[in-house]
């Protein structure tokens, strides 16, 4: 029975970010609520996920591409497992997208159809809860959640994007980036019985690209990105969420010239967790991008995502 109570309270906390490959706007890989929820340690989660998005592409118009539009489709994989971090609750997960895309538009005044598969940049994270969330497992990890039901919890994480996706330097469209990309991220959760209240901010920091489009030097600004969740969990393993979000900065500059291209994207999501049983779960998530400026995108996103845990 106590082990039963262990596994579904761990339920409540559990989220498995199966981030699929949405588009390039590095925002929508980490508008993630439940992030700094306290799990117990020696937990190891594997997920899978689909997504689907669609939206319009408005770039630079010194690349003569006009009325882009495109359908992107994405599987992931992803494995987290959780530790004693010298005394503090500590995470490491791997994630694995796979994306298929189809892009249309005019290029300087000819229909034009470009499409991709392949896999995108996997993606490996680091976390640790600094404050409000002790290194427990077993029956310890249950007497503490259930004395605590009110809980304040600061944490901190980095997160690096690896240059091993599809990538082509005769293309401009790609899945790979071809460079590393490091994610520092700082974060709050409060909880307050069955609600909880969280905010994360991060910031993107590009290596610079000596391979881009046509033997070009791309190199990037940091991206800022500033995130907000209110949760709210029905009854165990039942949650769901209200996100929002905003990017802002990551100027390009190609060959020592500066593009007008900084992000100002707004982000809103709104997701659902449904338990399947005490090990299994699935998650349902509608996501929404709109660019601020002249160059960016809108796109619409639906995702699900299943989750199995063992370890407990």
């Amino acid at each position: 029975m106590q082990k039963r109570a262990l596994v579904v309270l761990a339920g409540l906390s559990l989220l498995v970010a199966v981030q699929c490959f949405y588009c390039e706007e590095a925002g929508a890989q980490d508008l993630e609520p439940r992030r700094w929820s306290h799990l117990p340690t020696g937990l190891n989660v594997f997920g899978v996920g689909a997504a689907s998005t669609n939206g319009d592409i408005f770039f630079d118009p010194v690349l003569l591409a006009e009325d882009v539009t495109f359908d992107l489709y994405g599987v992931g994989a992803v494995y987290l497992r959780t530790f004693d971090f010298f005394g503090k609750s500590g995470r490491v997960d791997f994630s694995l997208p796979y994306a298929s895309g189809r892009w249309e538009g005019l290029v300087d005044g000819e229909p034009t159809v470009v499409r991709r598969r392949g896999f995108a940049d996997p993606r490996i994270r680091f976390s640790v809860n600094l404050y409000g969330a002790p290194a427990l497992s077993g029956q310890e990890y249950l007497q503490y959640r259930q004395e605590h039901p009110v809980t304040t919890t600061i944490g901190a994480a980095v997160a690096v994007s690896l240059p091993f996706g599809d990538y082509n330097d005769r293309k401009l469209i790609n899945l790979g980036g071809n460079r590393f990309v490091v994610r520092p991220q700082l974060g709050v959760l409060h909880q307050r019985h069955k609600w909880q209240f969280e905010l994360t901010g991060s910031v993107f920091l590009y290596q610079d690209n000596d391979e881009f489009w046509n033997g070009n030097e791309l190199t990037q600004d940091p991206l800022w990105f500033l995130q907000g969740h209110v949760i709210y969990s029905f009854k165990p393993g039942w949650w769901a969420s209200f996100s929002t979000g905003f990017a802002h900065g990551g100027r390009s500059t190609v060959n020592g010239n500066p593009k007008t291209d900084d992000r100002r994207t707004r982000y809103y999501a709104l997701s659902l967790g449904v338990p399947i049983n005490a090990q299994q779960g699935l998650k349902f998530t509608y996501l929404a991008s709109d660019t601020n400026i002249s160059i960016g995108s809108s796109t619409d996103t639906f995702l699900v995502a299943w989750s199995i845990n063992w370890g407990l």
